[in-house]
């Protein structure tokens, strides 16, 4: 059965009859290869205003297509559906050249830093639509997603069979996803385990945070200690569970924030760590790898040049900052 479309009901309500090429996909990714032109930002607000269903329930961004379900759509105004930009081409270059691996299952690129892994929320082109508009005649999917702040590793899907096989390990715990963060402070330990579940929530203004909390979802990460820097450690973070802003999240938890993370930072400190040059939150995604169909896949990017060049600095210049030292001691003490 393929995925097949009704028109004959009131209003110009679509109904998807969802078949087996669309199992496992998220509905979002599903929704905006069947609502063509239309802006992200316009379907994550159709799905959070409840007006997408499936077998006639709301659905959420993260709802997983069954082979057989029934998909609702509801009637878009031609008003309501903007006329889509191009994408800048200094931009589709950047992502076009940053690939590392290729076969005929899977696209990877080291995602640069500053590009979402998707438009919506304000973002009109992510590295997907970047990607589709360097390659139109090729069929791609997001696997998983990177903050827009992080670097590094990002898997896209060139066919149904690396889309579906490569998630279903993801949701098995079988791929194992690797990153590399400054840890503002001196942990005590130079490896341990942060195991806290998290919890998202929204501001007032809308935007989205993560805490620890009790009643939130189990999540698990294992820090490494890899290199010393006044006031500061180079980790490797290695994911036990996936969750959103996770490592972001568990570092501030442990009383040692990533350096340069907005959300979850010290502030003080990532305003002394700007002025070193520092320019955006340390976090990279430098490896992951996975079995699949009895081959292993293993991908990894090297730390970013800028990441490099500031923490040549920090090894010369952070002695001599007062505060930093200071900041240290004050973590260590807790």
């Amino acid at each position: 059965m393929q995925t097949a479309t009704s028109r004959d009901v009131p209003q110009g309500v679509r109904q998807v009859a969802i078949g087996p090429e669309r199992d496992g996909q998220r509905i979002d990714n599903a929704l905006a290869t069947l609502l063509k032109g239309v802006p992200k930002s316009m379907i994550y607000r159709l799905l959070r205003t409840g007006q997408v269903r499936v077998n006639g329930k709301r659905a959420k961004p993260d709802t997983r297509l069954t082979d057989g379900d029934m998909l609702r759509i509801p009637p878009i105004r031609q008003a309501e559906r903007p006329e889509e930009r191009a994408a800048p081409e200094t931009m589709v270059a950047s992502v076009a050249g940053a690939v590392i691996f290729e076969d005929k299952h899977f696209l990877v690129i080291d995602k640069p830093s500053g590009i979402a892994s998707h438009g919506g929320s304000g973002v009109s082109h992510g590295a997907i639509e970047l990607l589709r508009a360097a390659r139109p005649h090729e069929s791609l999917e997001l696997v998983h997603r990177l903050d827009r702040d992080t670097s590094g590793v990002l898997v896209l899907a060139k066919s149904r069979a690396g889309l579906t096989g490569l998630q279903a390990a993801i949701r098995a715990g079988e791929v194992t996803k690797q990153y590399l963060c400054l840890m503002v402070g001196h942990p005590p330990k130079a490896k341990f385990d942060v195991n806290a579940p998290l919890r998202k929530f929204a501001l007032q203004g809308g935007e989205r945070m993560v805490r620890v909390s009790e009643d939130g979802k189990p999540a698990l990460t294992f820090f490494r200690e890899m290199e010393q820097y006044p006031g500061a450690r180079l980790m490797q973070a290695t994911l036990g569970t996936g969750r959103t802003h996770q490592i972001r999240v568990h570092a501030a938890h442990v009383g040692h924030p990533l350096a340069g993370d907005p959300k979850y930072g010290d502030r003080e400190m990532n305003k002394r760590l700007r002025e070193m040059g520092l320019q955006r939150l340390f976090l990279h995604a430098s490896h992951l790898s996975f079995e699949l169909d009895g081959r292993l896949y293993s991908f990894s990017a090297p730390l970013p040049d800028d990441l490099k060049t500031f923490l040549d600095v920090l090894a010369v210049k952070g002695k001599h900052l007062p505060y930093i030292q200071a900041a240290a001691r004050e973590r260590n003490g807790r």
